[in-house]
């Protein structure tokens, strides 16, 4: 918990209605703002659900229907203002636990309504995917305060939309929409009014029943493609195929192809699906 001139600051972790699937919801109405105490709150819940084996899979999300997380709270920067302050006071942490969300052991999927501003869209590329509200916007406005973002965005959101668009959305600092958030790759999907939470936990679900370690080995070898070169990368996720074809989930699924049946990963969700 924490205070600001908006009031209390909850970052709930909600039970979402499908069996394996957590809900994280950003909670600081009314537009869901960044300061040091939700930053703390993130970081504590991210610890619990990556501890909690019965979770397979994380939606994040805000509260509300205006924003996801309309960025920092403004009121919090002037006293940062002075020489050496910034960085151990906001950036540090907030460099940690995006990089935990970054960094998380099971999928996580971002479920966008309203405005992703600032450190909000920072929050969410963070992301494995990113599901939007058709009305959903997303801005990088920091510019217009006579800075730029701090906390991973000029890195992750270019690794997403590329030089040009990142430049666009930093330099000018004017918000998208979802449609251009598409087409540029910022987000997965774009669905219709009301349902991105809804869409969102569907994804999960579908996640949670994916081979647990198999999942967590091809988002490390997909991250190597953008920290280290190309030879470097490749030799790197080597070990992690030979991980993933030695261990049971690969055992059971050649076996179910082969049988022409559903395979049942260990550790993995099992439902009725066939996906």
């Amino acid at each position: 918990m924490g205070e600001t001139a908006s009031g209390p600051v909850r970052c709930n972790v909600l039970a979402g209605e499908y069996s394996g699937v957590a809900v994280l919801t950003l909670d600081n109405p009314p537009l869901n703002v960044v300061f040091r105490g939700l930053t703390e709150a993130l970081g504590r819940a991210l610890d619990a659900l990556a501890a909690n084996a019965s979770v397979r899979a994380v939606v994040v999300t805000g509260a509300g229907e205006r924003a996801f997380c309309a960025g920092s709270d403004i009121a919090e920067f002037q006293p940062l203002m002075q020489p050496g302050r910034i960085g151990p006071e906001k950036l540090e942490l907030q460099h940690r636990v995006f990089a935990r969300l970054d960094d998380f052991p099971k999928p996580t999927v971002a479920a966008i309504n309203g405005l992703a501003f600032g450190g909000g869209l920072e929050i969410a590329v963070c992301c494995d995917l990113i599901v939007a509200d058709e009305r959903a916007r997303f801005a990088l406005p920091e510019i217009k305060l006579g800075v730029f973002p701090g906390s991973g965005g000029p890195v992750r959101v270019t690794r997403r939309v590329g030089e040009g668009h990142a430049k666009e959305m930093m330099f000018l600092g004017e918000p998208i929409d979802a449609v251009t958030a598409l087409a540029w790759g910022l987000v997965n999907r774009v669905v219709s009014q009301g349902t991105a939470l809804d869409a969102a936990l569907a994804l999960a679900a579908t996640l949670a029943q994916r081979p647990p370690l198999a999942l967590a080995l091809c988002k490390r070898a997909i991250d190597l493609a953008f920290d280290a070169t190309e030879d470097v990368a490749i030799a790197a996720a080597l070990p992690l195929s030979e991980c993933v074809f030695t261990s049971a989930e690969s055992k059971e699924g050649v076996r179910a192809f082969l049988a022409k049946e559903t395979p049942s990963f260990p550790n993995a969700l099992h439902t009725d699906s066939k996906d």
